[in-house]
């Protein structure tokens, strides 16, 4: 038969030791926050190899847990849009990707800008206002049941006349839903 006074401080050590374990970090890396800014419990930041948190949300974070999936743009889905204007913008994740965002619009007009997105396997529109002239900086889309935001977050890299700019997409889906893409804003002919 086990004594209970012999099992007690093997326990205790046991649990001394555990919990000494979970709250060693390595050095340099600071402990993540899970307790969002309306004290929601909050993705974790994704860490990159320097430590640093990644500018763009790697996952889909809050709404009701699915998954906000956008798929590049084929020829087929930017023909079938029939996109109407006289210059067009674009997100990318990088030079020479497909975009995941293409709108169009007309110079110095009043006439929102429209595109489209690729959710999942679904192509669906969006728009902005302001025309062309009104997506050159980033812009803010919306369409059926999202708000797709454009922000650059740097000046325009390489020359000629329609250099791309550092940028983030954020997909903000009507259940609270959101996931950011980083990537490039292009606009130009």
């Amino acid at each position: 038969m086990i004594r209970i006074a012999s099992v007690i401080p093997l326990t205790l050590a046991l649990a001394v030791a555990l919990a000494g374990t979970a709250c060693t970090r390595a050095p340099g890396v600071a402990e993540p926050s899970t307790v969002g800014g309306d004290g929601s419990q909050a993705a974790e930041p994704a860490m990159v190899e320097n430590d640093t948190p990644e500018a763009a949300e790697p996952v889909t974070v809050d709404g009701d847990g699915s998954a906000i999936t956008l798929a590049p743009l084929t020829a087929a889905d930017i023909e079938g849009a029939s996109l109407a204007g006289e210059l067009a913008c674009s997100f990318s994740a990088g030079s020479g990707e497909s975009p995941l965002l293409l709108a169009k619009g007309d110079v110095a007009s009043d006439a929102p800008g429209r595109g489209v997105v690729k959710v999942g396997s679904y192509v669906e529109p969006i728009a902005a206002p302001g025309g062309f002239d009104g997506m050159l900086r980033g812009a803010r889309f919306s369409g059926a049941g999202k708000v797709v935001v454009i922000e650059l977050t740097g000046p325009a890299t390489g020359g000629g006349e329609s250099p791309p700019s550092p940028a983030t997409l954020t997909y903000h889906r009507a259940d609270g839903a959101r996931r950011t893409f980083a990537g490039q804003w292009q606009c130009g002919p």
